[in-house]
């Protein structure tokens, strides 16, 4: 079980630096294919269009501080939320977002797959 909710924190951790690296090629492999991200607006952007955003910067990610995280796991299913300040300009608009970030997750072949993530602010 611990082994479980470190490999799913460092799937986060990693998620987080690919975001701010604008490196999709390395996030589509954490990401299920139909991965679908909600934004605090309560928008779902299905990934291809988030990375897209990404891609061109529409979305920037500068760097994000970790508050505090937490790890729900029952067998091959899990939830990780956490919660940051996420320094990133989104459509336009540059802010410290208080933001956090609940995602389901799921043990594909040994490695935790991001399914989805809901993102609120706290």
């Amino acid at each position: 079980m611990e082994t479980d909710q470190a490999q799913i924190i460092a799937t986060t951790h990693q998620l987080t630096q690919l975001m701010i690296e604008r490196d999709t090629a390395k996030m589509n492999k954490l990401l299920a294919a139909d991965f679908t991200l909600t934004h605090i607006t309560g928008y779902v952007q299905a990934k291809n269009e988030w990375f897209n955003e990404i891609v061109t910067e529409r979305m920037k990610y500068y760097s994000a501080k970790e508050v505090k995280t937490s790890v729900t796991i029952d067998r091959d299913k899990a939830t990780f939320v956490g919660r940051q300040m996420l320094d990133a300009r989104i459509w336009g608009t540059r802010n410290t977002w208080r933001l956090q970030q609940t995602m389901e997750l799921e043990k594909r072949n040994g490695e935790w797959v991001i399914l989805r993530s809901v993102a609120t602010t706290f």
